[in-house]
């Protein structure tokens, strides 16, 4: 049975009044927290996510520290990629590489499909554990989008101008999409047994989207975003789709099939309001504002979340993720500060 106490998140998700903005961080788990660097110089990330056990304590690290309103599944957005045949190495300072990266629809043809029970178990059973046992704030389970996926699979790593990725698309047409379409797939069956395994709401990471102009995006890569959340509308949990430097595809997003718009750091909450976002908004403090003295990260917050409480549907969260370098206590100052405030005003 799942146990939940704490469902303010969901209901800003869905667009109802809530008696405070609720929030949470990308990248809270992680990175910035000393356990978490202690449990780094013992496993390995691929290590972390494997263990059950460990991978439920660093997704829940956060919310007893922090006392965020929603925890988010500590993995990697290549986790499922290895069960449809395409292996991935996490390599220190880079990132994920793959060795053999798509170049032809033979390729493409290879690839498998992801049978989440048998593939990664574990990912399955850490949701368990914490949705089950451990958590009282729902948990968000996630997918990197096929775009964003596509691209470390043309590209065989990071890349900084996306072109071969580009290339592809556009010389490849029939490819491109017999890969979206296989990408498609292999999200839909991965995210429907996370919401199946205690997941009470997902994110789509489109990390690496904003590379694409809008008419590109209409063509290339809406049509399997309107399949994917489509398909995901079924499991009826809030669906939040986020993806950094792409301001210019928020009203692309609003279209889709989904409840919340994630907003990097870059389009100011009232301006995407303006434009017409219908759906409830998530965002957006630039993370490097969090090195600053504190003065300056509250006048901030304080900016965002008077935007962000003009009208019901709103969840504080950042522009990205958390730095490496970033206080866990400012985080922790930050979270009360948000509760605090937005409750004095939503009380109004």
């Amino acid at each position: 049975m799942t146990r939940i106490i704490n469902e303010t998140f969901l209901k800003a998700a869905r667009g109802e009044k809530t008696d405070y903005v609720p929030v949470w961080y990308m990248r809270q788990a992680g990175r910035s927290q000393p356990e978490y660097r202690e449990i780094k110089e013992k496993y390995s990330l691929f290590e972390i996510t494997h263990q059950p056990e460990l991978c439920a304590y660093v997704t829940r690290l956060p919310v007893e520290q922090y006392n965020v309103d929603a925890a988010i599944l500590y993995k990697d957005i290549m986790t499922p990629l290895p069960a449809i045949g395409m292996e991935v190495e996490i390599k220190g300072g880079i990132g994920p590489v793959i060795d053999q990266p798509i170049r032809s629809l033979a390729d493409v043809e290879k690839l498998g499909e992801i049978h989440p029970e048998e593939d990664v178990p574990y990912v399955l059973e850490t949701i368990k554990l914490l949705t089950q046992e451990q958590l009282n704030v729902p948990l968000i389970g996630f997918s990197g989008a096929p775009f964003t996926l596509a691209s470390y699979m043309i590209e065989g790593g990071p890349s900084k101008n996306y072109n071969k990725t580009k290339a592809f698309m556009y010389t490849e047409p029939k490819a491109w999409f017999a890969l979206m379409d296989k990408l498609g797939d292999m999200i839909i069956t991965y995210v429907k047994s996370q919401v199946k395994a205690g997941a009470k709401a997902i994110q789509i990471f489109d990390s690496w989207v904003g590379a694409l102009n809008v008419e590109d995006y209409r063509y290339f890569i809406k049509p399997i975003m309107t399949r994917i959340f489509t398909s995901l509308k079924e499991e009826n949990v809030p669906l939040i789709m986020f993806g950094v430097g792409a301001s210019h595809l928020a009203l692309e997003w609003n279209d889709l099939p989904l409840d919340v718009v994630g907003l990097d750091w870059r389009l100011p909450i009232q301006q995407a309001r303006e434009m017409g976002i219908q759906k409830t908004v998530q965002g957006n403090l630039d993370p490097a504002i969090l090195l600053a003295p504190w003065e300056v990260i509250e006048e901030r917050a304080k900016a965002i979340l008077d935007q962000g409480m003009a009208q019901d549907g709103y969840i504080f969260n950042l522009g990205h993720g958390v730095f490496p370098s970033v206080n866990p206590d400012t985080l922790k100052r930050l979270t009360s500060f948000i509760h605090d405030y937005s409750a004095t005003k939503l009380s109004r």
